[in-house]
C-alpha cells in the first residue's frame, strides 16, 4: 500500500469522524471546540507516531538492502571459490577411482572370458 493512500485514507476517515460528531454531539460549543481540540491532537499525535514508524521502517528497509548487496556477492564468490577448491581436491580421486573401475571391468571381462574357456572344455569332455 503506498503511504499516499493511506493518507488520503486517514483524512477521509477523520473528516468523516469529525462531521458526524459535529452533527451528533450534545455538548455546548464551548465543550465541543475543547473536545475537538483535544481529538484533533489525539490524531496528529497518532499521524506523527505513524510517520515515524514509516521511516524507522523505509530505514530498515535501506539497511536491509545495503546488508544483501555487501553479503550476497562476498557469499556467491565464497562459494565459487569453495566449489573450485572441492573440485581440485577430488580431481586426482576421481581419476584413481576411474582407474580402479577400468581395472575391476578388465577383471570382470577376463574372468567371464576364463569361464567361458571353463565351460567350453568342460562341455567338450561330456560328449
Amino acid at each position: 500500500m503506498k503511504a499516499s493512500t493511506f493518507f488520503i485514507g486517514l483524512t477521509t476517515g477523520v473528516i468523516g469522524g469529525v462531521v458526524t460528531v459535529l452533527l451528533s454531539t450534545p455538548q455546548s460549543g464551548k465543550d465541543f471546540r475543547s473536545s475537538l481540540q483535544v481529538t484533533k491532537e489525539d490524531y496528529q499525535n497518532k499521524l506523527a507516531d505513524i510517520k515515524d514508524q514509516m521511516q524507522n521502517i523505509k530505514g530498515s528497509i535501506d539497511d536491509i538492502k545495503h546488508e544483501a548487496k555487501q553479503t550476497i556477492p562476498k557469499f556467491v564468490e565464497d562459494t565459487k571459490e569453495s566449489i573450485a577448491s572441492w573440485q581440485t581436491e577430488t580431481s586426482p580421486i576421481q581419476d584413481n577411482l576411474q582407474q580402479e573401475i577400468a581395472s575391476l571391468q578388465n577383471t570382470v571381462e577376463e574372468i567371464e572370458k576364463h569361464l567361458s574357456e571353463f565351460q567350453n572344455r568342460k562341455r567338450g569332455k561330456n560328449t
